[in-house]
Formats: C-alpha cells, structure tokens, sequence
C-alpha cells in the first residue's frame, strides 16, 4: 500500500486509460503481472518486474496477478499472502485494499479467472510459466508479444496507440526518473577523479538510484570501451587518456524509466582529437533535438543525426566526398551504426516487446540497409512521446575491419588520419525527449553536455590522485 500512498491522482488515471481502451477494444481483455524466477532456489529469486502492459492499466506491481477489462470495468484476480508469510515479509495488504487503491470494481481469489476467459483478448508476456498458465487459462495457444494475432492483435494495436504517448501521470513519473538519472551522472563523473575502475564509478551512480529507492532502468553500461554498445563488463582500469561512457537509467516504484548517456574523459581534459569528435557528436545531437516538433518523422530526425555526422567528418577528413551521398551509401554507419534513439516509457525501449509493430508506422518494413537497419522507431512523431536522441561515434573493430565494408568504402576513409584519432574508442550523448505541442521538452536538460561544463563537472584526476597519495 506504501506504493501508493503518495499518488491521490492514479485511480483516476488509471480508470481514463482503461476507458480508452474500452473504445478501441470491444473484447473482454486480460492481462497478467507475471511472477518471479528463482535463482537456483525459489526462495531466492531474481527482482521481480511486473508486465509492463499490466502496469499500464493496474498502476501497481503486483506479483502473480491478472485484471480484466472490459467496458471500462476492471476486474483483479490474486490470492492473498498465506498467514506464514508475515514472519518473513510482515503484514501485507489484502486483495479488497489492492482494488481499491487501483480502483478496481471487484477483487477474486486467481483461480476464479478460469471461468471469465471467454474470449479474451491478451499479451504474450515475457514469463514463460505465465505464459503456460495464459495459454492454459485461454484454451488456445497465445502468439508471441511481437507477433500477435486475431483479437490479441487488435489489442496491441490499442495499447500502442495508448502507450506511444503520455497522460500528465506517466509524465511526472518519468520527471522523477529523469532527475535521479541526472544525480546519478553527476556522481559519476565526480566519483571518476578518484576511482580506479570501471566499477567504482558504476557504484557511485547506481549508489543514487538506490538511495531514492528506485532500480536501474537497465543494466548499467560503465566503460572505457565505448565501442562495444551494450558493454556491461566493469573491471576495466581507468587511465588518464581514456573516455568513460555511462549509459545509466532510473526507474521509478511504479515502473517509469530514464535513459542517459554522457561520455567524459577520465583525465577530467579532452584531449583535441577527443573533443573534435566529442563536439560533432553534440552537434548531430543538437539538430536532431532542435528539429523535433509534431509531424516530423522520426526516420528523418535519424537522417538528420548521420548527414551532421558525415559532414563533421568530412571537415576533420576522416570520411572523403559529398556528405548527402555519403549518408545514402551509408558511410556514416562505419562510425554511427545505430539509430538515433526510441520510445521511453515504462520500459527503457518502450513497447518493443511488440517489436516493429508499435516501432514502425503501419504499412513501413524495416529496411535492409546498413545505415537504416537499427533503426527503432519509424513513426511521425505526436504530442506526449518521449523519444531518446543518442547520436554516437564508434570505432568497432568488427566493422571497421570486415573485407565487405573495406571494399566498399575504401575510397571514401581516409584511414590513416582515422588513426589519429586513436584514442577516441567511443562516444555516445544520450537525452530525453518530450515532444510537446509546439516543439519540445528536454526531460534531461539539468544534465550538462557540453564539453566545458563536462570537464567543470569532472574535475581534475591528476590533482585527485596526487592529493590522496599525500594525504
């Protein structure tokens, strides 16, 4: 009950969100929490996060449960704590209070969903033993979340159109979010002056999240091989010419997630060929933000990012040629493979357990080009999405070296002043985006990304050191 004890305003949220979903929906629905899994004992179970679909319309994370919806009446289905379970867990709240704070119309025991599944629409979720008892309940084999179909289709679709843009309660939670992830960085980057691996500074960020009582959004990428994308490995040694990249995110109590990235130097300095390329990073970054209002295209804010990109490295002469036609030829990938970003919401991608149905507008493929490929997200953008902007620079060595790409774009890099920039492995700058009625919002703007205000923040390493070692 202490979940929401604090939030006067979620039953009412949550009844205009079914509601809505009563008039795209005309099928009963039912979604299921999920439940934890063990590690290698019951008892000692992996954290539990419940269905994200299930949080949207129940509001609380609940574990082992199910609601079900239909003509905006909401119906939850659990089993209250066994008595022996206050000696380990203390007093818990009944399965009437739980309604009532979610403002549910009726609460029943879970196994009195077995009689009210006539056809129900639902989500595959991702707990393959929920998954079984979905199947079960249903007497029908569930497709998979990113490939539903029938009446399971028509209710992704609704939630899509429903999630892919935020009610004022989903926005204030991913302020709260936001603002931790932003204490978090700071205490990265001042933790950075002393610390002596990778690790230490994972500690000290995700030390904040933990202290606000939130989890990370996300495993934690902490390092100094920024070229590696998702690297969650943090025994690294951190040395003075290195760049550190912290991609780390909060996640509120209810669910809402933050997504930051910021890449400093270890040495609290840039180096000039780190900021050269630090500065055309912040550039693409820049336009992109700037370009987003209502209407535009995602695909063309992504395009926007590659052309900034091409054309800085044409001026620093690592790329050779026109930067339009670099970017059609998708040069610019060799350095920027990736999209410029995604949905945030409940999940740090948001919605896309339903894969490029809810990423891509109806009617749109996934294209099969090496510039366009990892693109997450092809919509027009709506007032009330929050997006990500995440332009990077990478040197990866897999494709950088693959015989194919060395072919193709022999004649376009000009390797040898590639290698100038040899300390330069990775950097990526990451913000939050709200896309308002007229333009937008930076969720994340109290975090500094220009390269001076970074190395305020940073402080100096060599004078850390030296002053430890003489205290």
């Amino acid at each position: 009950m202490h979940i929401v004890s604090n939030y006067n305003s979620l039953p009412t949220t949550l009844q205009h969100r079914r509601q809505k979903l009563t008039e795209l929906v005309k099928t009963p629905v039912i979604l299921w929490s999920g439940e934890s899994v063990g590690r290698n004992f019951p008892a000692n179970p992996f954290p539990f996060r419940a269905s994200s679909h299930f949080l949207y319309f129940a509001g609380l994370p609940l574990e082992n449960a199910a609601i079900r919806l239909e003509e905006g009446k909401l119906e939850l289905f659990m089993d209250d704590a066994p008595a022996e379970a206050t000696l380990w867990h203390g007093e818990m709240p009944t399965r009437e209070e739980i309604a009532a704070a979610m403002g549910a119309d009726r609460a029943y025991p879970l196994t009195e969903l077995r009689g009210k599944t006539a056809n129900a629409a639902t989500v595959a979720v991702q707990n393959f033993k929920t998954y079984q008892q979905q199947c079960q309940l249903l007497n029908r084999t569930v497709a998979l979340a990113n490939a539903p179909e029938g009446i399971d289709l028509v209710l992704a679709k609704a939630i899509i159109t429903l999630r892919s843009c935020h009610d004022s309660e989903a926005i204030a939670e991913l302020r709260k979010a936001a603002a931790v992830a932003i204490a978090a960085h700071k205490a990265g980057m001042k933790a950075t002056s002393t610390a002596k691996t990778e690790a230490e500074v994972r500690g000290a960020m995700e030390g904040i999240i933990i202290a606000h009582n939130m989890t990370c959004a996300y495993s934690s990428i902490v390092t100094v091989h920024g070229e590696v994308l998702h690297n969650e490995h943090y025994h690294h040694p951190l040395q003075l010419g290195d760049l550190l990249l912290a991609d780390v995110g909060a996640e509120t109590a209810l669910g809402w997630a933050s997504d930051i990235t910021r890449t400093w130097p270890v040495s609290g300095r840039f180096s000039p060929t780190q900021r050269d390329i630090y500065d055309l990073v912040l550039a693409a970054h820049d336009a992109c933000i700037d370009k987003i209002r209502p209407g535009i295209e995602y695909r063309d804010i992504h395009l926007l990012g590659a052309t900034v990109i091409a054309e800085g490295l044409v001026n620093l002469g690592i790329l050779k040629g026109n930067p339009a036609d670099l970017v059609e030829m998708d040069a610019h990938a060799l350095f920027f493979p990736h999209g410029i970003g995604h949905l945030l919401g409940l999940d740090v991608h948001d919605l896309e357990d339903l894969g490029d149905l809810a990423g891509y507008e109806e009617g749109r493929i996934r294209s099969d080009r090496f510039g366009l490929g990892y693109l997450r997200l092809d919509r027009p953008l709506r007032a009330g999405m929050l997006v990500t902007i995440e332009p990077g620079f990478y040197k990866v060595p897999a494709i950088l070296n693959r015989p194919d790409f060395r072919n193709k774009y022999g004649n376009v890099v000009n390797w040898e002043r590639l290698a100038q920039f040899a300390d330069v492995r990775g950097i990526r700058i990451e913000d939050d985006v709200l896309v308002t009625e007229s333009g937008t919002e930076v969720l994340t703007a109290d975090l500094p990304n220009k390269a001076e205000e970074i190395e305020g923040l940073c402080g100096d390493r060599q004078h850390a050191i030296a002053r430890d070692r003489y205290i």
